[in-house]
């Protein structure tokens, strides 16, 4: 297969055409195959070219460009195609060298500007064909977000979520259609939030917390109160510890094995961008209480799984860091291990003394770090306070090399 360029993926804006550099137009106007949505069509609609629409399913869009091969095609997408746009998936598909990329200013660059805001003190996200919840683990004092929205309806959910952690006070504003002769803006607050947008918008958020606001850090650690539980979980200082050997990383897998409230797996997702997590928990109850805790909490694509190991492992995705919160035995650890990537972390915890056994021996044969994990917490005892411990925490570490 040639690796000359023969596909190009375009930006184009609300100006159509007339947006374009001269270089780029002309590609555009050289086309013999122009694949979009049904906007992009129309904003080009003066190129004389065969339309093809966004497969059904989406992911069948690299089998109909590969087919297209040894055609002049173009693919048009909004603004910069590869920022949370088509043009990454397609370039995760055909190697680079037959694609050229022509990107456009974003939405993201459009709204700043619109908004007088530095986009280095900012955060952008999408929830575009995405969960809406996830924006949630971004919600924090003083945060100024631009989100991609689903449609019309997306800024309304996002105000719910800001005003239920008190973030109601927080301006918002819509921005639909930038760049074109229909542009318009919608400004108001969380709490009061009652516009209809049109169905193609920017939203802006700047974050302002009313006294009694939820503090959801994205640093590992959060209350354990802000969890659903039966109380088998990993409770908030050993979990800050645990999350520190697991290491969260951009994009990065974990195995969460005996899941249970999901607190491991949340706090993961939450703590780096695009973090992914399978939790593997046999109980329906616990699997229904991580659902929600996750929706809650901005992990809504925690991948809850009901199995019980080692056979739930068989066939996962290869992970880059496993837990071990439940379910631990030598069978459990030699399958997780055996899976993990090169540099992949694994953690296990136990409380009981035939667990710590376990944990002893697997670092007697494999090094690591074993450490002992106590916690006592100041309680009322009568009229005064006193200091009661928690159970300690064996807990064992070590990275695959």
């Amino acid at each position: 297969m040639s690796d000359l360029p023969w596909l190009h993926i375009v930006g184009i804006g609300e100006d159509g055409l007339d947006g374009l550099t001269p270089a780029t137009r002309a590609v555009v106007e050289a086309a013999e195959v122009i694949v979009g949505g049904d906007r992009h069509h129309l904003l080009s609609d003066a190129v004389t070219a065969r339309r093809l629409a966004w497969p059904h399913p989406f992911d069948a869009l690299i089998d109909t460009l590969k087919a297209l091969q040894g055609q002049r095609v173009v693919v048009l997408a909004t603004g910069d195609p590869l920022w949370f746009s088509v043009g990454a998936r397609i370039g995760r598909a055909i190697p680079p060298g037959q694609i050229v990329y022509h990107p456009q200013l974003s939405a993201f660059q459009l709204a700043a500007a619109r908004m007088g805001w530095s986009m280095a003190d900012l955060e952008t996200l999408t929830v575009h064909g995405r969960p809406a919840h996830q924006m949630i683990a971004f919600i924090q004092p003083d945060a100024r977000l631009l989100i991609l929205t689903t449609g019309s309806e997306t800024p309304g959910q996002i105000a719910e979520f800001l005003t239920a952690r008190g973030f109601g006070g927080s301006p918002m504003t819509v921005l639909a259609n930038m760049g074109g002769p229909s542009e318009a803006r919608f400004d108001g607050t969380a709490e009061t939030w009652d516009h209809a947008v049109p169905p193609f918008n920017t939203l802006a958020v700047d974050c302002r917390a009313a006294p009694d606001a939820a503090l959801l850090p994205r640093v590992p650690g959060l209350a354990d109160d802000l969890f659903r539980s039966d109380g088998t979980m990993t409770k908030r200082e050993i979990r800050a510890a645990t999350l520190a050997k697991l290491m969260p990383m951009r994009g990065a897998l974990l195995w969460d094995i005996g899941t249970g409230s999901g607190s491991v797996a949340i706090e993961w997702i939450r703590a780096a961008r695009s973090a992914r997590a399978i939790g593997i928990e046999p109980r329906a109850d616990r699997r229904a209480m991580a659902a929600e805790n996750a929706l809650a909490l901005g992990a809504p694509r925690l991948d809850l799984r009901d199995g019980t190991v080692p056979d739930a492992l068989d066939d996962l995705e290869a992970p880059d860091a496993v837990f071990i919160g439940g379910g631990l035995s030598e069978a459990v650890f030699d399958r997780a291990f055996a899976a993990l990537r090169p540099l992949g972390r694994l953690v296990a915890n136990a409380v009981t003394l035939e667990s710590e056994a376990i944990l002893t021996h697997l670092h007697a044969r494999h090094g690591g770090d074993l450490v002992r994990l106590s916690v006592d917490r100041a309680e009322p005892v009568g009229a005064f306070r006193g200091w009661r411990p928690s159970m300690t925490v064996t807990q064992y570490a070590l990275v695959k090399r």
